[in-house]
């Protein structure tokens, strides 16, 4: 057992782990006042899931034995035929366990990733059902296709270092499928949806940029050269997504917003996933612009052709993920070129077929079947009292003085709204 590699993988899948909160916070910030405990416990819920189906299954159909590229053995059911003392890469590697810990937590956050899209309308139950179904019938499969030795993308050579095509384009494509299903929230388009905390938006943003080092270094598993440049893209390239999407929001709208350095920062992470490992720094600068202009450009989409994805999942996740996928294909230092664009595109675009109809019928099977949609009740009374019987602030306390008890002035309170705070282009 390599010891330091070891401890640089388990740090790595803990860093990996934050990102689920974080994003919980991410996304909370960015809804409306009544909706934010039912949208972090949306993310929350994934931590308990997906951690036991991983090990149930999870693992064993990601990378067991193939079956046709498309699926791994059962072999390592409930961590069958592993052990403390099993290595994984090589006769000086890391303990499997390591391995599965880390791989735990890409798969707790990719449908962690969607739920941002359905902010304000689900049934938390029927999320849950449909969360599990997901991971289990899109997630391992596609994980397999690009991460498992006799995956079919894998052994077609394209490049997914840390996720662009297995999480982000997942998650992306996967949650415009399920928006499809569940519909609009009432009043959108015409009523403003703002964010009810941005402060807590960057809070989320941050953790998520933090723990994005162990997401992409991470997956070097090993503390070596592989893994200090694909830290290193991870900083700049996110660096330059923020002045990207900020350039064009000052460009197209006026502003330089607090939502849209945060939006940029998660663009230019996702953008980089794929690609970190490939290019040198000037690659990752690259990408990073292009991610967060084109993202900036892409939140706009649902406005024009009608879809209501609250939290921006398709723009932010699907485009920047496809920006990374695709950029690596010309600017990955060895072997870019039109062929690997090729491989590219062909690996981007199956997944995004597969997941597309698979997902949509998923979300249609639990909608039949027990209700995905609220009740147009409960989603404007709140979703968070309507299935967590809590709020996430208590409001009631907010007219005493904190010396003595002595009931303050009567003040006119405004309740914030909602949950994008984009501007629309007319």
């Amino acid at each position: 057992m390599n010891g330091a590699d070891t401890a640089f993988v388990l740090i790595s899948a803990a860093l990996v782990m934050l990102m689920t909160p974080g994003l919980a916070f991410f996304y909370g910030g960015m809804v409306r006042v009544k909706s934010a405990l039912n949208m972090l416990m949306m993310s929350f819920i994934a931590l308990g899931i997906v951690s036991v189906l991983y090990v149930l299954f999870g693992y064993s159909l990601t990378f067991g034995s193939d079956t046709a590229g498309l699926i791994g053995g059962l072999e390592h059911v409930g961590l069958g035929g592993l052990g403390a003392d099993t290595l994984t890469g090589g006769d000086e590697g890391i303990p499997v366990f390591a391995f599965v810990l880390f791989q735990m937590m890409f798969a707790v956050l990719a449908p962690a990733l969607m739920s941002g899209a359905l902010a304000d309308r689900v049934r938390f139950s029927a999320w849950a059902v449909f969360l599990t179904l997901w991971v289990s019938v899109v997630y391992f499969p596609v994980a397999h296709w690009v991460w498992a030795e006799g995956g079919w993308l894998f052994e077609m050579g394209v490049i997914d270092f840390a996720g662009g095509t297995a999480v982000h384009i997942n998650a992306g494509i996967g949650a415009l499928a399920a928006v499809l299903v569940v519909g609009k929230r009432i009043g959108f388009p015409r009523e403003p949806m703002r964010p009810h905390n941005l402060p807590l938006v960057l809070l989320g943003a941050g953790l998520l940029w933090f723990g994005w080092f162990g997401f992409n270094a991470g997956s070097a598993l090993a503390a070596d050269g592989t893994a200090a440049n694909m830290a290193l893209n991870t900083q700049v390239a996110t660096g330059a997504a923020v002045l990207g999407w900020l350039l064009y929001e000052r460009l197209r709208h006026g502003a330089f917003t607090t939502l849209g350095a945060a939006s940029g920062a998660i663009a230019g992470l996702v953008a980089i996933t794929p690609a970190g490992a490939s290019v040198n720094a000037f690659g990752a600068i690259a990408i990073g612009l292009v991610a967060g202009a084109a993202c900036s450009w892409a939140v706009n989409w649902k406005f024009r052709l009608g879809y209501d994805d609250s939290l921006d999942v398709v723009g932010v996740h699907l485009v920047g993920g496809l920006v990374g996928t695709l950029m690596v294909g010309f600017l990955a230092t060895e072997g870019g070129g039109l062929t690997q664009f090729g491989k590219q595109a062909l690996g981007a675009f199956a997944v995004m077929a597969f997941t597309f109809v698979v997902t949509w019928l998923l979300a249609k099977l639990v909608d039949v079947t027990m209700g995905l949609r609220a009740s147009a009740d409960d989603e404007v009374t709140g979703v968070d009292r309507a299935f967590h019987a809590e709020t996430a602030y208590d409001f009631s306390q907010a007219g005493t003085s904190s010396a003595g008890g002595t009931p303050a002035p009567a003040a006119t309170r405004t309740t914030p709204t909602a949950s994008e705070g984009r501007k629309v282009d007319a």
